[in-house]
This record gives C-alpha cells, sequence and structure tokens, in this order.
C-alpha cells in the first residue's frame, strides 16, 4: 500500500534529504549533497519569504520510495507575466505508479495554491539553483552544482505526460584538450579592450560586500534573456555570494570593468564534488570537515559556474578574455579537467564559441512541461 505524506516535521525533512543517499547507495557516480546546504537551502533560503515550496515523501508499507517538492515561485511568475508552477528535489523508485502519485500530488498542491498554467521541472527553486534531467552522461559524476539521476527517470516524468521545454548542455575539456587561441591572443585581446578603458581583474575579496552589490547588476543583466531566468533580489544575491565565497579560487573569479563599471564576470570553482563524494550522507561531522579542509589541494576539476557580459559590450572580446584567463590559470595551477556550463540548447553564441576552444558537450539535462 503506497502513501504520500507532507513533509511537516524536522524528522521529515531530515528523511526527504536523506531518501538519495540509501536510493544511489550502489550507484559509484553518485554524489552526497551537504546535509546542512540543504537543509538551508529547503528552510532557510530568502527564497522562501516570498515564495512557496512543499515536500512530500512517498511510502510502501513504512518504507520511503520517493520523494517531491511543489515549488510555487511567484517571483518567476511576476518576472515572466505566467501563472506557472515547478517542481523540484524530485527521487523515485523505478516504479510508475510511485511516480505519478508524487506528481499528482505535488500538481495538486499547485492547482489548490492557485497555478493555472503549466507544470515545469525538475528546478531546485528556479535556473538560479540546481536544475534539469540529466539525460546524457550518466558514466561520470556530476561536477559541483549539477544534477544527477538514475536513467530510468525520464521514463517516469515522461510517461506522466511531461514534454521537453528546453535541453541544458554540459561542456568538458581533459587535460590540454582545448584550443588555446584565446590564451595566446590574451595580451592583445586586452590591449584592445584597455583601449576602451575595459580591463580584467580579480574580485576584492577584502571589498567583497560591493563587488557583490555590482555583480548582482550584472547578473541580472546579463542572463535576463535566459528561458526560464528570474532575477535575484539582493537578499537573494548574498546568499549566494556568501556560499560562493567559502569555496572560490580569486584566480578564477574575474570582473571585467570600464572606468569603474562591472560589465562582465566570469567565474570558475575547484569542483568541490571530487570531496563531496567521499563524505558519508554529505554530514560534516564527525570526520567530513576534516576531509573537507584537508583534501582541498587534491581537487583535480574547475567548473566555470558563471560567465556573462552586459548587453552594449558583447562581441568586443571581453568573453574571450576572460575565457583565456580562466584557461591560463587553469593551465598554471595544474588542473586536469574543467566544466563549462550549463548553456541552454539555443544559445547559439555562447555555445559555438565554446565549440571553438574544443569544448566537448559530453551531459545534456532538461526541463520539462506540462500543462497542469
Amino acid at each position: 500500500m503506497k502513501k504520500i505524506i507532507p513533509v511537516n516535521s524536522k524528522k521529515e525533512l531530515t528523511a526527504f534529504i536523506d531518501f538519495p543517499h540509501d536510493l544511489y547507495q550502489d550507484d559509484p557516480n553518485y554524489v552526497p549533497e551537504l546535509f546542512i546546504a540543504q537543509r538551508d537551502l529547503l528552510t532557510k533560503h530568502p527564497f522562501h519569504k516570498h515564495n512557496k515550496l512543499q515536500g512530500f515523501l512517498a511510502y510502501e508499507g513504512d518504507k520511503i520510495v520517493g520523494r517531491i517538492a511543489a515549488i510555487l515561485n511567484n517571483s518567476h511568475n511576476e518576472y515572466n507575466q505566467v501563472n506557472d508552477g515547478f517542481f523540484g528535489f524530485f527521487d523515485c523508485v523505478n516504479d510508475r505508479e510511485t511516480a505519478n502519485l508524487l506528481f499528482e500530488t505535488a500538481a495538486n498542491w499547485l492547482r489548490e495554491k492557485g497555478v493555472t498554467e503549466k507544470f515545469i521541472g525538475p528546478v531546485n527553486f528556479s535556473t538560479n539553483e540546481a536544475c534539469g534531467l540529466l539525460i546524457k552522461g550518466f558514466d561520470t559524476p556530476p561536477v559541483l552544482m549539477f544534477t544527477y539521476n538514475y536513467p530510468y527517470y525520464a521514463s517516469l516524468i515522461e510517461n506522466w505526460g511531461f514534454d521537453k521545454q528546453i535541453d541544458l548542455i554540459g561542456w568538458n575539456w581533459q587535460g590540454q584538450a582545448y584550443d588555446d587561441r584565446s590564451v595566446k591572443l590574451l595580451d592583445a585581446l586586452q590591449e584592445r579592450l584597455k583601449r576602451s578603458n575595459i580591463i580584467i581583474r580579480k574580485v576584492d575579496l577584502k571589498n567583497f560586500k560591493q563587488e557583490t552589490i555590482n555583480l548582482r547588476e550584472v547578473y541580472n543583466k546579463a542572463w535576463d534573456q535566459n528561458t526560464g531566468f528570474v532575477p535575484l533580489n539582493d537578499e537573494e544575491f548574498d546568499y549566494l555570494a556568501k556560499d560562493l565565497k567559502l569555496i572560490l579560487d580569486p584566480d578564477f573569479c574575474l570582473i571585467a570593468e570600464q572606468e569603474g563599471k562591472i560589465v562582465g564576470f566570469g567565474i570558475a570553482l575547484p569542483d568541490y564534488n571530487e570531496i563531496f563524494k567521499t563524505i558519508k550522507k554529505g554530514r560534516l561531522l564527525p570526520t567530513g570537515i576534516f576531509k573537507l579542509l584537508f583534501n582541498k589541494s587534491r581537487i583535480t576539476g574547475i567548473r566555470i559556474y558563471a560567465l556573462g557580459v552586459i548587453e552594449g559590450y558583447r562581441k568586443l572580446g571581453i568573453e574571450a578574455c576572460l575565457y583565456g584567463t580562466i584557461i591560463k590559470e587553469y593551465k598554471r595551477k595544474g588542473y586536469l579537467k574543467a566544466d563549462a556550463g550549463w548553456t541552454l540548447e539555443n544559445n547559439v553564441m555562447i555555445n559555438k564559441a565554446i565549440e571553438a576552444i574544443k569544448g566537448d558537450p559530453y551531459k545534456t539535462y532538461r526541463i520539462y512541461e506540462k500543462a497542469i
């Protein structure tokens, strides 16, 4: 006998966060999320001040067999002038009945909240956070801030009537297998930008608060035309910046600036998933914290987390300078692999730029939609 219960207590929340650990215990590519990070995301993130989320657990007898979160993102609906609802944090055993119960429960909750148009997912909470269902590239672990799932998830989602909304592409380079023209041309490109009073510099960690104020404005402008984009408010961006500051390497956090005005930036992060993979059930205590502290120097990969330039400054060579500087540092520091992504499948300009420097489109993630 299957049943669905809402997540309303600390005990249920812990079970909700921990369920994937049991589901993927035999999968060598699974990377557990840090428990404290997931708990705070689901309860303390500024998102919850203006939006609503309800988690649900599916039980068969006394055993958890699935989970889902129904998400009412008012910010998304107001910005895009729609009335959509979302699902996220979806994990399930390979059973259509269980998946159908989860989707129907989440959809009903959204209908009760007044959602009348589309049911979209998986996203946790929007495309600003982890999103998309992995449909290609199951042979390697996910990099930092990417999702992972079993191949059968697509069948469960499509069986309930979801159709593709858009695909997201994950790009990869191994070792020195990239075209380093942007590195070779870096000095010339930077000299050309200087003639327009544009410089590329590293983030100033001593003035990080002011930097984040300026970066938020650029972030919201640089991605505002992307499918599903929702601008981050001050509190949400500060929350994101605070988390990133804990793991960023200033050599990989670059700002394009014209006479004090930030017009673009690029951020690459060490792939901490290489460490998280070894931390059982994402618990930092009692031993996980030591793995995190002492293994940072052993990380072999980076993830290009974000790279964008605001309208009016594109096609000047800023993007090439940001990429070139990141590649130069990647080479200098001796990293063995790099990941850039995700990018929207319809972002032709950026995808061609990544292909030009020999990026391999090694993973694909899909966002689905269905009329609710």
